[in-house]
């Protein structure tokens, strides 16, 4: 009981060690690792970015000669094949570590269970499933990703407690408090793309980028735009920050499209029917290695998302406010819906959060087996 203790203590230090690294490692995982040597931290170390030195590598290059008959505690197996960097399972055999606590399996087929066993083979012990699910959750947009080539979609929608995003005018600045904005940055900080429709950035000409006290990642701007209405003098396509891309469909027109591009704007088209086709979206963008989206559009596009089951995970804000307005106010997610109860769109996992007088519910959507 002592020993699962100890695994479970110094596995805690590797999750906070991954979690400084969130948003940072591309399509690459998050990880973090921490060397033990008779009851001391000998060497530390996360993987930063892609294409640079794996957590396990900082940590041993700390540590030195002391890696030597040493415990490493890592969030995520060992990988076991050669990619950008080496295999991390053959440096904790050359460096001769004793012993290694993994949280949990990678899912990545280049792996897979093979770098555990190559430690193993090697003599090595190998201990498995510690804080497996706290290690599997570090990485929920990776393991999404590796398995479908499709970023993984991050909902977040902020209303009043009578479910409308805006006053019967079209006013919505600001529904939540300081707190819950913030938080919200940060979500835009561990994301690799933020998701608008065209209504949104013609209402409020926003900047959609990170905004916090100390210095952030800028996530790449998506805009669904069927018939290109994008104006050239709009936020997006003047400020050089962060890099937009303009989702449309092949019949929008050429020369909008060009005058688009000529701004320095990427257009991608997506499917040939009136509305972009945004399943086809997501495998388009998969493609351009992006991971993970925080969408933070108007009621339509929420609920066109919803429907097409392209939604992964939504956190939900809630002002303690009353709007009213009846149909004249904008509701958050208004798609056609469901016949019968038992069709509804359940969250499971849910946790709950409180910024000041404001609400967070955060959870993950169970569709229905049912079509529709």
């Amino acid at each position: 009981m002592m020993e699962l203790l100890n695994d479970e203590y110094y596995m805690r230090l590797a999750i906070q060690l991954a979690v400084g690294a969130a948003g940072q490692t591309g399509i690459n995982p998050v990880v973090g690792c921490v060397l033990v040597k008779d009851g001391r931290i000998v060497g530390m170390g996360a993987h930063l970015k892609r294409g640079t030195a794996h957590a396990e590598i900082h940590a041993l290059q700390m540590a030195g000669a002391e890696a030597e008959g040493s415990t490493a505690y890592v969030t995520l197996e060992p990988c076991s094949h050669f990619g950008i960097t080496p295999p991390c399972s053959d440096r904790l055999i050359k460096e001769k570590v004793k012993r290694v606590v993994v949280g949990s399996e990678d899912p990545n087929p280049l792996v897979a269970g093979t770098g555990i066993e190559r430690l193993r083979q090697h003599g090595l012990e190998v201990v498995t499933g510690v804080l497996a699910e706290a290690c599997r959750e570090l990485n929920e947009t990776f393991n999404h990703f590796i398995g479908s080539k499709r970023p993984f979609v991050t909902m977040k929608t902020a209303s009043t407690l009578d479910g409308k995003i805006a006053s019967r005018t079209g006013d919505s600045k600001w529904i939540t408090n300081a707190e819950s904005r913030t938080y919200v940055h940060n979500l835009r900080h561990r994301h690799h793309a933020i998701m608008v429709g065209i209504g949104t950035v013609l209402a409020d000409d926003p900047l959609l980028t990170t905004r916090l006290d100390v210095p952030a990642l800028h996530p790449i701007r998506l805009i669904i735009d069927s018939t290109l209405r994008l104006p050239l003098e709009s936020k997006v396509v003047t400020d050089r920050t962060a890099e937009t891309l303009v989702l449309t469909t092949e019949n929008a027109s050429e020369s909008s499209k060009q005058r688009l591009e000529a701004a320095g704007v990427t257009v991608i088209s997506c499917g040939s029917g009136p509305q972009v086709d945004l399943s086809k979206a997501m495998e388009l963008l998969g493609g351009r290695d992006i991971a993970s989206i925080l969408l933070e559009g108007g009621g339509t596009l929420n609920g066109a998302m919803l429907e097409q089951r392209l939604v992964n995970k939504i956190h939900l804000f809630f002002a303690p406010k009353i709007i009213g307005g009846g149909r004249q106010s904008l509701d958050t997610m208004p798609f056609a819906g469901f016949d019968r109860m038992e069709e509804a769109i359940r969250l499971e996992r849910t946790t709950v959060q409180q910024f000041g007088e404001d609400v967070c519910v955060t959870g993950y959507p169970r569709y229905s087996s049912e079509v529709r």
